[in-house]
């Protein structure tokens, strides 16, 4: 099976660090972003990585080569110019059987396998692992008509949101509904899926899930990283009683 993962953005918000380093090298304890997600998708019995790659793609290319050491494929697609998180797909060969896509800058103790087992058994062309997060208003909210009449008022309501993780499961059809070298993001795809009566389904996951596109969120990651280890990369490390009592509750629903 094949995965995708999407490095070509310019991580704008991890600036000034992602002025001279892509945000997929940024280091979370020993190793950079990338590598923890490539070798969990080699534990989940990927072998063949395709990374679409734009800023700074000499350097990602020049620290990961063709896989070897991670004992992966890894081969290369790069975009010249911004096509969107869902375009770059239009270039890519070889993508005939279910694929995954994902973020390269996703910390998660996801199960890929069990994901995709889920995306198979819902006979979806799309699915899309979703996360649950609580967004809280620090302001009163008034609820008005349209004669402009306050008819209600809360007062710093907290709202649920089932948000994207950055990760799908697709089918090689889905490809036909991105236009080759257009600009085309994933919720303009999924929209255009769901127009066409495609069956799309979301994954809904309540373990550990953090994009790390935001400062304080990539501290908050290598933070934690130290106490998820056995979980995110299963590699013998042995955490000690007080970091386990720390670690985020995983459920596969």
């Amino acid at each position: 099976m094949k995965a995708v993962i999407l490095t070509g953005g310019k991580g704008t918000r991890l600036a000034p660090y992602t002025t001279i380093l892509p945000k997929p090298l940024m280091p979370i304890g020993d190793m950079p972003i990338l590598e923890i997600l490539l070798r969990q998708l080699k534990r989940s019995g990927i072998d063949e990585v395709i990374i679409t790659v734009g800023h700074l793609a000499e350097l990602i290319r020049a620290f990961f080569q063709d896989g070897t050491r991670l004992g992966l494929h890894i081969s290369y697609s790069f975009e010249d110019h911004p096509l969107g998180t869902a375009g770059p797909l239009s270039l890519l060969n070889g993508l005939d059987d279910t694929f995954l896509v994902m973020n390269g800058d996703v910390l998660t103790t996801l199960d890929f396998c069990i994901l995709i087992d889920y995306h198979r058994s819902h006979h979806a062309i799309a699915t899309i692992a979703a996360n649950d997060r609580k967004t809280r208003i620090d302001f009163g909210v008034i609820q008005i008509n349209q004669d402009y009449e306050v008819v209600g008022y809360i007062e710093k309501p907290t709202y649920d949101f089932y948000v994207s993780m950055g990760i799908y499961v697709f089918e090689p059809c889905v490809l036909s509904y991105i236009p080759h070298y257009k600009y085309l993001d994933f919720p303009d795809l999924v929209l255009k899926l769901i127009q066409a009566g495609e069956r799309v389904m979301s994954y809904p996951y309540q373990g550990y899930w953090m994009d790390l596109g935001r400062i304080s969120d990539y501290e908050q990651a290598v933070t934690e990283f130290d106490q998820l280890r056995p979980i995110l990369l299963g590699d013998g490390f042995e955490p000690t009683r007080a970091q386990l009592e720390h670690v985020p509750i995983v459920n596969n629903l």
